[in-house]
């Protein structure tokens, strides 16, 4: 992992690059839903509705209130989705949030802070195995993107086969990370490459670009600019073309275009992991980490 710094991260920098998302990545949990009419499945963190007629399901995050991807976050996204793959009834699942205005804010930075190394380690990986399930899944993965998507939340986006984003002027989206005076991980900046091409990729990692809608679809993040109450529909029409395709011919082509892309991380894993510990731990990263913790119970009070 490339999570590197030259300089001490200040909570100033901090709190620029996300105090526009209200209460950010602070991972507080609501109650789950009831299951009205629909036969959904899920646990606290993550609500599954499917639709075994059409072969598709819908996988919606619910870790209020921007929902941040904390351990239990990433597990439970893991499980949900293994669940699915597990059934040979689902071809296809849409990843939204069941909280609109923030798909997600990206990383729990209180899984980052005040822990032992054993801790960041555990989460580190549990970062690592939900974009691997996600990047390799040989089902159709569509993000419906209703909401604001920086860092980690981009980094969902990025492993589905297709993006719609809703029009809306707030819903910025992009590899964040500079701003925060870090480095992505290698695998971040693959995939972002891998979709947007080298050049594009690298100015918008350099400057930490966070893309408004239209500016999104032009440089191709996302596939489809549409009004906010046309996300969800979008996403299933589309859905229907993407399983019109013979399924061993799709999934094949797939794991071509992307194994590569893949075994980088699987081959230096446990490196990666170390990385990333060595950095959290630094006594000037979990000073900063703290400050800007405590200016968002500020702001929230």
């Amino acid at each position: 992992m490339a999570l590197a710094t030259g300089m001490r991260v200040s909570a100033r920098a901090l709190l620029r690059a996300w105090a526009w998302l209200p209460g950010a990545a602070l991972g507080r949990t609501g109650p789950a839903a009831g299951c009205g009419g629909v036969r959904r499945f899920g646990n606290q963190r993550v609500l599954v509705e499917p639709d075994p007629a059409a072969g598709i399901a819908v996988m919606k995050f619910k870790n209020p209130p921007v929902n941040s991807l904390s351990l239990e976050l990433l597990t439970e996204l893991v499980i949900s989705l293994e669940k699915l793959e597990n059934d040979k009834t689902f071809r296809g699942v849409i990843l939204t949030s069941d909280s609109p205005g923030v798909f997600s804010a990206g990383l729990d930075l209180r899984e980052m802070c005040g822990r032992n190394p054993a801790h960041y380690a555990e989460y580190w990986k549990a970062v690592q195995e939900l974009w691997l399930r996600l990047y390799l899944s040989n089902m159709v993965l569509i993000a419906a993107i209703n909401g604001a998507s920086p860092a980690g939340g981009c980094l969902i986006s990025l492993t589905c086969d297709y993006r719609v984003l809703a029009d809306n002027p707030r819903y910025a989206i992009g590899l964040n990370e500079t701003l925060l005076g870090i480095v992505a991980p290698f695998w971040f900046k693959d995939t972002l490459v891998n979709t947007i091409g080298h050049r594009a990729a690298e100015r918008a990692l350099q400057l930490g670009l966070l893309f408004p809608p239209a500016e999104a679809l032009q440089v191709g993040i996302v596939d489809k600019v549409v009004p906010e109450d046309q996300v969800q529909s979008t996403a299933l029409s589309v859905m229907g073309k993407w399983l019109a395709i013979p399924d061993h011919a799709r999934q094949l082509t797939k794991n071509m275009m992307r194994k590569p892309t893949v075994d980088r991380l699987v081959k230096q894993r446990d490196a990666d992991i170390k990385n990333f510990v060595s950095f959290v731990s630094r006594d000037a990263i979990q000073k900063s980490l703290q400050i800007y913790l405590e200016k968002l119970k500020q702001r929230k009070g």
